[in-house]
């Protein structure tokens, strides 16, 4: 993980932490009167993530966690700083604010990929078409559905800078997971892209990777790589199984090959993609082509008993 601030053309009271995965990345605001983060890292990641926020807050507390979306990489630490911090307030999209009330972990998708959030208690909604104040300064919620339907990012008009979750990356963009589900979510990853494009940020904070700042480029990517989804919705889907595959063993590290057939067979979101786009082909059969793949190219290692991210 590393540290952008102010050097990299940002306010000065915005600290980033760059998160490898698991996690997202972490934005904390340092204000006069105010301290918040936006977005959290996943709970096994929890540990790191108080320690970042300490290690700039020092004695000072943590008034208030934002996130973008309610995906378990964004929320994670929701708790682990709810606990360190028992009078944050914690905003989130509205459109996940019944699930969250009753803790649907189904409906919010962390059963439904085999991932970890433990539950968190929120205190306010992060509404789009309104400003919040963050490090001193107004920051605008604009709704940016697409990778999740009730996402948000945020952008602060005089230093031009852009919050951008998973709606933009420098190389890409998150999985369009409404899409794995028969809900068509490209179009409205078309429009994200072309509302990030009218705010014509100089600066953008990613959902995972480095802070950038050649915007244009990573806008004409996105579009190119959103074209080619939009021309084999079947290469995305295979793309999101093997995401989730990777996300399991970079958390597990190493796991059993009983313990992984075990989390395949748990995970109903697996079966769900692959009942909907590849016909008569079988999960075992599918799941392991694809894990097959990864050991290709080196992002996952097989002996006789064992799988290994690698």
């Amino acid at each position: 993980m590393s540290q952008a601030s102010a050097s990299a053309g940002l306010p000065a009271n915005v600290v980033v932490f760059e998160r490898g995965w698991l996690s997202s990345n972490n934005v904390l605001f340092v204000g006069a009167d105010e301290t918040a983060v936006v977005d959290t890292g996943y709970a096994t990641h929890a540990d790191q993530t108080l320690a970042l926020v300490a290690s700039v807050l020092g004695a000072r507390p943590l008034d208030r966690v934002l996130n973008t979306h309610l995906h378990s990489d964004h929320c994670g630490g929701n708790a682990a700083l709810q606990a360190r911090y028992p009078d944050v307030r914690i905003d989130i999209p509205p459109g996940d604010a019944a699930l969250v009330e009753r803790w649907d972990e189904e409906g919010l998708s962390f059963a439904a990929t085999g991932q970890t959030c433990p539950r968190f208690y929120p205190t306010g909604l992060l509404r789009p078409g309104k400003e919040c104040m963050l490090g001193d300064r107004p920051w605008q919620v604009h709704a940016a559905p697409g990778h999740d339907p009730h996402s948000v990012i945020l952008f602060e008009p005089e230093s031009r800078t852009l919050i951008s979750a998973d709606a933009l990356w420098e190389n890409g963009f998150g999985i369009a997971f409404p899409e794995l589900a028969g809900e068509p979510s490209f179009a409205d990853m078309a429009a994200t892209l072309d509302l990030i494009e009218r705010l014509s940020p100089l600066q953008v904070i990613p959902g995972h990777g480095a802070v950038f700042d050649e915007v244009g480029k990573a806008l004409s990517v996105a579009r190119r790589r959103l074209d080619g989804l939009r021309r084999d919705p079947v290469k995305h889907a295979r793309h999101a199984i093997k995401v989730l595959m990777k996300f399991k063993l970079l958390e597990m590290q190493s796991i059993s090959r009983d313990e992984w057939n075990g989390w395949l067979r748990r995970t109903p979101y697996l079966e769900n993609i692959r009942a909907r786009f590849f016909g008569d082909i079988q999960l075992d059969l599918l799941t392991g082509d694809i894990l097959g793949e990864l050991v290709a190219v080196g992002a996952a290692e097989m002996d006789g008993s064992h799988i290994r991210n690698a």
